[in-house]
């Protein structure tokens, strides 16, 4: 990093009066850079010119991003483009939920549930909208029918229509593009960052730079002039956005912003991945994503027409390489001198602010945890939204500055508690790492989450009877992990509440409507399995497979 005396920000423009940003630069391709440069590109209506540093590319290993629901309405719809457009171009799938095996149940890896309390150790976190009766969610019915002894039905597949679906591998649509249920996606994030790309270059007039950044130049005040390259450009701009991964070579390095390491909440820090040939013809293709409890960590199962992408999330401290490796490896009968892995070591945590002076740190750059939930592409739009709403003049007003970073943090502290519950509150003690997780501290958010759901009180937000949300965008990015999330966690791990909500006692009528809607789901359940295409027929029309 040097110092560049003659600050760029005073001579833009013909007069020192207009302070609006003209120049934004992002350094980093990938898919936070492009789906960055694409966004505000829409976002600013073109009023800024937007370049993009992007690195000559690496050949990379496609082993599958997942996402969630509102990828679509939150990224895709905002710029104007088809679900069905982006989907071709990138080999995308349909996800419905992250269906979690053996985390309740001790052994080694293995990709078949093991049983508990006679059903398989399986429980489902869907994205289906949770019923309600009476204001009340359908959750706390089931819980007062269980602990009655009433019924012994899983609480995913008693009060979501979706498992019966994702069971026997229906898809989420039919054939004539009409939505059962919601759902998100799978797909090959380098084809993403490709496609987004070509829309970013040619309908955005996005600037893209092929090359390396050699040195960050910064004014006396230590605020980014310009990037200087390998083959010796120089990139001046107001506004710089660093999504160079998890080495933020401007957050980190050039801004000196410290990196807040979360791993006292979360123990996983490395993974092993590849991409593994799948016979959908014969085995159908699974509309969800697998996560598979292993001996240090979990694996998750992304598919895909003809493979999925699989990889080991795994605690150094408790399995070296070669250890997950030959587990991993076990876990699909791969032969482990022939498949090519992809090993990843990653930190956990966040910066300890996204925003420091004018460089915005997006996506590994600026916050991190392990993709047990699929909150790293939601990490990113999710930024983007709130820059494209804080986003600033010259002036860099701190207030605008300080909410972006309020909201960045709250949103990845929220998502840290989420995931550090499925390991705390996993019954498994069966090996060093799955008791570790039981020492570990808790955030007093998530201890109040547990002890309102042992209360038997609602942990959700408030939906309506017709099962859509009161609230609106904004919301929804704050309040993420509350759509019947935790309710899902915890019942699916096996807790269940003290006692039934107190005031069903006294709710006759509600519990005779919360029965139909059980029956309601029911009788969803087996028409839509009989009329809803399997999801290898609806990928293998959506693609043009023959």
């Amino acid at each position: 990093m040097s110092t560049r005396t003659d600050s760029h920000l005073d001579t833009h423009n013909d007069t020192r009066n207009d302070t609006r940003i003209q120049k934004v630069v992002i350094l980093g391709g990938g898919t936070a850079g492009w789906m960055t440069a694409a966004y505000l590109g829409k976002a600013l209506q073109n009023t800024v010119q937007i370049t993009v540093l992007e690195a000559p590319s690496i050949p990379r290993i496609g082993v599958g991003e997942a996402t969630i629901p509102n990828l679509q309405r939150a990224f895709f719809d905002y710029l104007g483009i088809a679900e069905e457009e982006w989907m071709r171009e990138c080999n995308a799938s349909y996800k419905m939920a992250v269906k979690f095996i053996n985390w309740r149940t001790p052994g080694e890896g293995s990709p078949s549930p093991r049983t508990v309390d006679g059903h398989p150790d399986t429980f489902h976190h869907p994205f289906g909208l949770l019923p309600s009766a009476d204001h009340i969610p359908l959750s706390h019915y089931w819980a007062a029918k269980t602990l009655r002894g009433e019924t012994t039905e899983p609480y995913d597949h008693a009060c979501f229509v979706d498992t019966a679906i994702m069971d026997a591998r229906k898809a989420p649509r039919w054939l004539d593009s009409r939505r059962a249920t919601n759902y998100a996606w799978h797909f090959d994030a380098q084809l993403v960052a490709d496609f987004l790309r070509t829309f970013a270059v040619t309908k955005q007039a996005v600037e893209h730079v092929e090359d390396e950044m050699t040195e960050a130049l910064t004014d006396e005040r230590g605020y980014l002039t310009a990037l200087r390259t390998k083959s010796g450009r120089l990139l001046d701009g107001d506004l710089f956005i660093d999504c160079s991964g998890f080495r933020g070579l401007l957050i980190n390095q050039a801004m000196g912003e410290p990196f807040l390491d979360m791993s006292d909440h979360l123990l996983c820090d490395s993974a092993v991945a590849t991409a593994v040939p799948h016979d959908d013809e014969t085995h159908g293709v699974e509309p969800y994503t697998s996560s598979i409890a292993m001996p240090a960590g979990w694996t998750w199962k992304i598919p895909t027409l003809g493979r999925f992408g699989s990889g080991y999330v795994f605690s150094s401290r408790f399995a070296d390489r070669d250890q997950a490796t030959a587990e991993f490896a076990r876990l699909w009968g791969l032969d482990p001198e022939q498949t090519p892995f992809n090993h990843i070591r990653f930190r956990v945590g966040r910066n300890r602010r996204a925003w420091v002076r004018n460089c915005v740190g997006i996506g590994l750059a600026s916050c991190f945890v392990e993709p047990l939930e699929s909150s790293g592409i939601y990490f990113v739009y999710a930024a983007i939204h709130m820059l494209a709403k804080h986003f600033p003049d010259r002036t860099f007003d701190p207030v605008l500055v300080d909410r972006f970073n309020r909201e960045i943090q709250d949103m990845f502290d929220d998502t840290r508690d989420f995931l550090q519950a499925h390991y705390y509150f996993s019954p498994r003690t069966d090996t060093p790492f799955w008791r570790a997780n039981k020492e570990l501290e808790l955030a007093d958010g998530i201890k109040d989450k547990a002890e309102t759901y042992r209360a038997g009180l609602p942990v959700n937000l408030p939906i309506s009877d017709e099962g859509t949300y009161y609230g609106n965008f904004e919301a929804e990015f704050r309040n993420f992990w509350t759509n019947g999330s935790y309710y899902c966690i915890f019942a699916g791990l096996g807790m269940l509440p003290r006692h039934p909500l107190p005031s069903l006692a006294h709710k006759p009528e509600s519990v005779a409507r919360a029965e139909q809607l059980f029956a309601d789901i029911k009788r969803k359940q087996h028409e839509w399995v009989r009329s809803l295409p399997s999801t290898h027929q609806l990928l293998r029309h959506l693609h043009g497979a023959s």
